[in-house]
């Protein structure tokens, strides 16, 4: 898929995603329902899903694909990078990434990306993994935020 497809793919992804949040502003529900949508129409969305921030500590949350790790080593890995740059982080190779937590021996690349409350606070991350090298580029990076901004918008 090249880059126009894909940005369209996306777009409708938000559309299909904000006429079914008008059923319920539940963040965990929208989460869910974000995973479920996500990883059904992406091609090579290998793990999808939220950690969120309770404690101190990023906690699974709403996901599709192979069993997740339930907590994320504090300030390790590429979901801590995202939070602790307030930004979201590509890795082609997390084989290459120091500090890569793996959950999944199968993951190859990942995306973060924060997760903001309606105040602007980090309060989680969407985190995508692909088995496949270099999957994700910048369309996916503005296509994940604009389906992460929708979670408490």
């Amino acid at each position: 898929m090249d880059a126009q497809q894909k940005r369209a793919r996306y777009g409708r992804v938000v559309e299909q995603l904000r006429t079914l949040y008008a059923a319920t502003a539940d963040p965990v529900s929208r989460m869910a329902t974000a995973a479920a949508v996500l990883h059904a129409k992406m091609p090579g969305f290998f793990w999808t899903g939220w950690y969120l921030l309770r404690d101190g500590a990023l906690t699974v949350g709403p996901y599709q694909g192979a069993l997740a790790c339930l907590v994320l080593k504090a300030h390790t890995g590429v979901c801590w990078a995202a939070v602790d740059r307030g930004e979201s982080v590509i890795v082609p190779d997390v084989h290459a990434f120091a500090g890569h937590i793996a959950c999944d021996s199968r993951s190859r690349s990942e995306i973060v990306v924060p997760l903001r409350d309606a105040a602007g606070a980090i309060v989680g991350v969407l985190d995508v993994d692909s088995e496949s090298l270099s999957r994700f580029d910048e369309v996916d990076r503005e296509g994940l935020e604009a389906v992460a901004a929708l979670i408490h918008g």
